[in-house]
């Protein structure tokens, strides 16, 4: 009969080998668990999924320098793809894709990755990105003989619709909140927080701010965030130029400076915007009336290059046949080069200018004898017919 001590030793080596048979148990589990999640979430279906999605909207932010590669696992953390074996064995038939463009791409769950693919190459599924072009108004501008121009207002609210088939935002929101919201809500500056206020609760105060070129947002943000958003875009560029100092050396607050290159903008071709400034500064100075028919274009329902007798007598915060300086607002949004040409005019003496053919040429003048006869040029060459 064996002792205590030998039924000890063998009761212990049970315990261990039981032990031992328990840990390799779970070790096999685990490495089971593990390699089935790294099938399904790294090698997947070979299959995928087809077609263009189940139809549930998915939302994926492209960075700068993104690539099929770099949002592989966004994509299948949304369920977008099945696999970032299957997305990346796709991109290969599709060849060398390079970056994606920025912007937020309406994408649907359970896409096949060669449509997934397409729409993160395709402009029709970018959303939250808007091109201003130079001279843009907030507001569409509406030109005499019935044609019309998209105003940014328009432009950010085509941007913002994430869904063909739901309510999508439109011009009139993004109107309402430049009209109604805080000024610090909607990211206006300082240097012109003072004259925005003083326009109330018009729409327009807003002209001006929002800078040309690409501005990327998020769609499915506010009125009102997405407004702030393009602004602080503006203030950066503008403030970029070294628009402080400037202002302070050409004798005009940050404000007067970009309205005034808001004029230069909309008066003139590109090479001539820095005599146009000068003109605008020697009228200032003098001081004398600007008499610029865009001030007076800005402030009517239609629009043309000719103004009538009529138009440029009405009182209106911007005419400045009507009334001394500067307009209430800016009148457009001026580019960069705009507000370069108004920061360092051109030296002249110069108080008048015309434009006297449909090329664009202008005719800078002193005296306004000569003057009028660039006038009767213009005239003679059709460019101030009306089709009122």
């Amino acid at each position: 009969m064996p002792s205590s001590r030998v039924r000890r030793r063998h009761s212990f080596a049970r315990h261990r080998q039981n032990v031992i048979a328990v840990t390799v148990a779970l070790a096999v589990l685990l490495a089971g668990t593990i390699a089935y999640v790294v099938y399904h979430t790294v090698a997947g279906d070979e299959n995928g999924f087809s077609g263009n999605g189940n139809g549930k909207i998915t939302l994926v932010k492209v960075e700068e320098g993104d690539t099929i590669s770099s949002l592989s696992s966004t994509l299948v953390e949304k369920k977008i793809v099945v696999s970032r074996r299957v997305l990346m064995k796709a991109a290969e038939t599709k060849g060398d894709l390079g970056n994606l463009q920025q912007g937020y791409y309406v994408l649907h769950q359970k896409m096949s990755s060669h449509a997934a693919i397409d729409a993160l190459m395709s402009d029709d599924a970018r959303r939250g990105v808007v091109d201003i072009p130079t001279g843009m108004t907030l507001h569409d501008v509406h030109v005499v003989g019935g044609q019309s121009r998209p105003g940014i207002f328009s432009l950010v609210a085509k941007q913002a619709c994430v869904s063909a088939g739901g309510t999508c935002m439109s011009a009139e929101d993004l109107e309402k909140a430049a009209a109604e919201g805080n000024l610090s809500d909607l990211g206006v500056p300082s240097w012109a927080s003072k004259a925005v206020s003083a326009r109330g609760s018009d729409a327009k105060r807003l002209e001006g701010l929002i800078n040309p070129g690409i501005h990327i947002f998020n769609p499915t943000a506010s009125p009102t965030a997405i407004l702030k958003s393009l602004v602080a875009d503006g203030t950066a560029a503008y403030e970029g130029t070294g628009l402080s100092s400037a202002a302070k050396s050409v004798g005009l607050t940050e404000y007067q400076l970009l309205t005034a290159a808001s004029l230069v903008e909309r008066e003139a071709p590109q090479p001539d915007f820095a005599k146009v400034a000068r003109v605008i500064k020697n009228r200032l100075d003098k001081p004398m009336r600007l008499e610029f028919d865009s001030t007076v274009n800005y402030g009517l329902d239609e629009q043309e290059v000719a103004t009538t007798n009529e138009d440029r007598e009405k009182k209106t915060p911007w005419n400045t046949y009507a009334s001394d300086g500067l307009p209430a607002t800016p009148i457009a949004s001026p580019s960069l080069t705009a507000v370069h040409a108004m920061e360092k005019p051109a030296d002249g003496d110069w108080l008048y200018f015309v434009t006297v053919d449909k090329d664009g040429t202008t005719v800078f003048s002193h005296g306004f004898a000569d003057h009028e006869k660039a006038i009767k040029k213009a005239q003679e060459s059709g460019v101030l017919d009306s089709g009122r």
